[in-house]
């Protein structure tokens, strides 16, 4: 395998887990909470531009260039979205269903408009370029440089999902889907939904900030077009192929659907002429939608799909409970 080859596929692998961050905090709004955000785009957009304006050097043209470390714009990207959720989300949490939605979607065309805009802060049009990008010492050495970049994803992801996956098994996120399925019950017990719904809501907003702010180190320029609707449907795609509410099944899906989407881009690129271009990229939605459709109905529940149990207390019992009707277990 060559050297180029190698580095294309760790840049794609890279690019497809800053996506499977994204997936992973729409998990925890929907796929436990049962939150329906369909402004992905927006939250995405806050993270990219705090960390973008926290860490490029003096411009002097617009507000920012700080030159702080790449870590420092990551933990600011995560705070800022996370915050701009919870404000968010104390405005519409209340609201469900479609109305969330729409309320959702609102604020996602909002952020974007604003990034167009506010020349003097985000660049407007022409965005923001000049982000480091971490290992940039090795930039000189593709193989090294993509390769040192896709271990740092590679570990994010890995805390993440290691993260995300405690607070599934603990009291908060059995609270979380106690809700989501039956919100009377939960109420009787004493549970205050709102306020838990509006926690789900910052920590999924958090986690798509942070996906933002590493997808704009990697990639090192931003700009308005990066955030458009087509961004929302790209993320709930990969969570339902892969399975909403499931961490394992988020992460899966974003890689698949990543996949798919880069492989129809060298397809439409390789069969139509340069003037059918942008017709032809239509397609990809097209390709995606069908291979949704597809899932929904070969797997509703997505390739790995939810688990039932996630309380180890009430695995347990269930074990002993089928060990003592299975009729061939020699000791009942």
């Amino acid at each position: 395998m060559s050297v180029e080859l190698i580095a294309y596929a760790a840049f794609f692998l890279t690019m497809a887990l800053t996506y499977a961050v994204m997936c992973l905090g729409l998990n925890v709004q929907w796929g436990q909470t049962g939150l329906f955000n369909v402004g992905v785009a927006g939250f995405v957009a806050i993270g990219a531009y705090v960390s973008a304006l926290l860490t490029t050097p003096d411009a002097p043209d617009r507000f920012g260039g700080f030159g702080l470390p790449i870590l420092v714009g990551w933990l600011g990207a995560a705070i800022a979205t996370g915050l701009a959720s919870f404000l968010v989300g104390w405005l519409t949490i209340r609201l469900r269903a479609d109305y969330l939605a729409i309320a959702t979607f609102g604020v996602a065309v909002t952020v974007q408009l604003i990034a167009l805009n506010l020349q003097s802060v985000t660049g407007g049009p022409f965005g923001i370029g000049f982000i480091p990008r971490p290992f940039a010492a090795f930039a000189s050495d593709p193989l090294a440089f993509s390769l040192l970049n896709l271990g740092v994803l590679v570990v994010v992801v890995i805390l993440l999902y290691l993260a995300l996956e405690h607070l599934l098994r603990s009291p908060w996120g059995r609270v979380l889907r106690a809700i989501r399925e039956d919100e009377t019950a939960a109420l009787a017990l004493g549970k205050n939904a709102t306020r838990f719904r509006l926690q789900a809501f910052a920590i999924g907003g958090a986690i798509m900030g942070l996906a933002g702010a590493t997808q704009a180190h990697f990639v090192g320029f931003i700009a308005p077009d990066n955030y458009v609707p087509l961004l929302t449907f790209q993320v709930w795609a990969m969570l339902i192929v892969g399975g909403s509410g499931n961490n394992r099944g988020a992460i899966l899906g974003a890689v698949l659907v990543w996949g798919i989407w880069a492989a129809s881009a060298g397809a439409i690129a390789g069969l139509f002429p340069p003037d059918q271009q942008a017709r032809a990229a239509a397609l990809r939605i097209v390709i995606i939608g069908v291979g949704l459709c597809a899932i929904l109905l070969l797997r509703p529940r997505g390739i790995l799909g939810e688990e039932r149990i996630v309380s180890r207390h009430l695995a347990r019992l269930s074990a002993r409970q089928a060990a003592s009707t299975n009729p061939t277990n020699p000791n009942p």
